[in-house]
């Protein structure tokens, strides 16, 4: 069902099954699949694919124009992938440059008035709270939780499974599986996550004595990885080591008091 105040262009492509609400606005280059919900006053614009079953609540604002001074009008791109979840006034901007998009991938839950920067690539069941807001050239990866009004600062790389407190800002990169906490700061793992995602105890206490090992040993973190390599041998570690070796930007200190170290 399309309403009659909606305001579609004739070049857009939209599934049959698209249920269009009031005053939304869907412009040329917008291509939208299967079963999608686009509620009141929505504004689908730039060259945006929109994959199946994704819901867009009253007022988002998608596809639009990157925030970036350097932008000069091309036909840059965005990318959504199905079952995805948009609250109110979301905003999402393609991409600063041709060759390459923001992507969003399946089954994210965005609430409202969050905010997705020219080429971000968020990976799967990642839940963005209300208010966060992520800078240009952010990568979240799957599963990653943004509790309400955090910031990430553009290039970050926010890590599997991790989750950052509400209010919380990082400008560095946030490791997997742990929990970030006011400025750059950890504050351990993200254990309720690892357990509802079926990590094994044996997995989860490897984790533990590797967030240990890197960041409360008092070792330099290079000295670190290259000692944890070899003691830590499970496919979450590795995940950890690889993304801490690589790491341009640098990672989220810990911040715990010293009897947290301690603790279950």
């Amino acid at each position: 069902m399309i309403h009659p105040t909606a305001v579609i262009h004739p070049k857009a492509q939209l599934d049959p099954t698209v249920c269009v609400g009031p005053y939304a606005v869907i412009d040329q280059d917008v291509t939208i699949g299967p079963h999608c919900l686009i509620g009141p006053h929505v504004h689908l614009t730039g060259h945006t694919t929109i994959g199946a079953h994704n819901q867009f609540h009253a007022g988002c604002v998608i596809g639009d124009a990157p925030q970036d001074l350097k932008y000069q009008g091309e036909p840059t791109g965005l990318r959504l992938g199905d079952h995805n979840i948009l609250r109110e006034h979301v905003t999402v901007n393609r991409s600063n440059k041709l060759e390459e998009a923001t992507v969003i991938g399946s089954h994210n839950f965005l609430m409202q008035h969050a905010h997705v920067a020219h080429n971000c690539q968020v990976g799967d069941f990642v839940i963005l709270a209300g208010g966060a807001l992520l800078a240009g050239h952010v990568r979240v990866a799957d599963r990653a939780f943004l509790s309400g009004n955090c910031l990430v600062h553009q290039f970050v790389r926010v890590g599997m499974l991790a989750m950052m407190q509400g209010g919380s800002a990082i400008s560095k990169d946030l490791q997997p599986f742990c929990v970030a906490r006011g400025h750059n700061g950890m504050c351990g793992l993200n254990s309720v996550g690892l357990r509802r995602a079926a990590f094994t105890s044996e997995q989860r206490l490897e984790l533990k004595r590797l967030y240990h090992l890197l960041f409360r040993s008092g070792k330099k973190l290079s000295a670190a990885v290259a000692a944890a390599r070899n003691q830590c041998a499970s496919e979450p570690a590795r995940l950890v080591l690889e993304f801490v070796a690589d790491s341009p930007r640098g990672i989220c200190r810990d911040t715990s008091p010293p009897a947290e170290a301690t603790e279950e």
